[in-house]
């Protein structure tokens, strides 16, 4: 392999480097397209790789060949196949206190918020209750007062309600044995049977909602965010007035908020292989 300074020499009338200099950016480019398909895929082989980088099966594997000698990518048991290697974690390694919910969420709660109008919030579970973490208000958002900090209870909140949904039926049981189901409203879901069912169902739909559940006239929606291991550790709510946000009001915002909490989950280092 050519020493990167030799590649880089330029001509007379300095084309040349700038010829080279956009090549290096294209091989950039395709390793990290290669790192992202094996990401994906979990492993590949070159003629896999070559088929959707889009170049010959020799330019695959130098690239393969490169990022092996980093240490980012192995072959694995399966000859020519290839895999992520342990090198990443080293890089990865360098940026632990990036991997913060509240600082990956910022930006994409306060988009989310001039987007649908409405207040977002990101909460987190705290002993048995959802604690709220980060807020942004839309132009046409009602707020009685700032969430950041309160604890809410988890059967009787959206948020709440994802963060239930996602974790082990132990857990689940052990913090509805402890917190109970208080009513706060006369919308509020006191059957433990009732809601197992919805907790389901919010698995399967992949949100959560809650009309007047907490407070008499207040709507709200959620999704759940993930980290780099898939685990759920928030949950990305928008709520407003139930004659704003109601059923239909909430179909309408859904995708945007599960795009906004996708979004914050790939910040968080998560890659959805499906």
């Amino acid at each position: 392999m050519r020493n990167a300074t030799q590649a880089r020499k330029p001509g007379a009338n300095g084309r040349a480097a700038s010829s080279d200099s956009s090549g290096g950016v294209q091989s950039v480019d395709r390793a990290i397209t290669v790192l992202e398909i094996l990401a994906r895929e979990g492993s590949a082989g070159v003629s896999e790789v070559a088929d959707e980088v889009g170049v010959h099966k020799s330019t695959a594997f130098r690239l393969l060949a490169a990022l092996e000698e980093h240490d980012l990518v192995e072959q694995n048991h399966e000859r020519g196949k290839y895999r992520l290697s342990f090198g990443l974690l080293r890089l990865a390694g360098a940026i632990p206190t990036r991997l913060d919910v509240v600082r990956q969420a910022q930006g994409v709660v306060d988009d989310l918020a001039a987007r649908l109008d409405e207040t977002i919030n990101v909460a987190v579970v705290r002993e048995h209750y959802a604690v709220n973490v980060q807020q942004a208000l839309g132009s046409a958002a009602v707020a009685s007062h700032n969430w950041v900090g309160q604890l809410t209870p988890l059967h009787a909140t959206s948020s709440g309600k994802v963060l239930l949904a996602f974790m082990s039926s132990e857990q689940c049981n052990a913090i509805l044995d402890h917190a109970g189901l208080q009513a706060f409203t006369e919308h509020t879901i006191t059957s433990r049977k009732t809601l197992l069912e919805q907790l389901q169902q919010v698995r399967e739909q992949g949100y959560a909602t809650a009309y007047e559940e907490l407070e008499t006239g207040l709507n709200a929606a959620a999704v759940p965010v993930r980290d780099h291991t898939g685990a759920v550790v928030a949950a990305l709510s928008a709520s407003g007035p139930a004659y704003r946000m109601n059923t239909a009001g909430v179909e309408a915002q859904i995708e945007d908020l599960k795009a906004a909490g996708a979004k914050i989950s790939r910040r968080m280092g998560y890659l959805d292989r499906a």
